[in-house]
């Protein structure tokens, strides 16, 4: 996997959508594992995404905001 540039925006904006994704889930006393099973996924591929890493697609993104229980909206203003 190549690495991007750390001043790289679209990495920029994957992690504050990760950042979004871990403060949601912890506000809603989840662990990752409760996420990741509920999906259900991979696990390193979850935290790939909750590390701003993984390039996740619209279904990966509903499927995760279904599973802590907030609109995908929020995940991504």
């Amino acid at each position: 996997m190549l690495s991007d540039p750390p001043d790289d925006p679209w990495l920029q904006d994957r992690q504050r959508i990760g950042r979004a994704i871990r403060d949601a889930r912890v506000h809603h006393n989840l662990t990752q594992e409760d996420v990741f099973l509920a999906i259900p996924m991979n696990r390193s591929y979850y935290q790939e995404v909750e590390n701003g890493v993984a390039n996740a697609t619209l279904d990966t993104m509903l499927s995760i905001a279904r599973a802590i229980g907030v609109p995908l909206a929020d995940l991504v203003r």
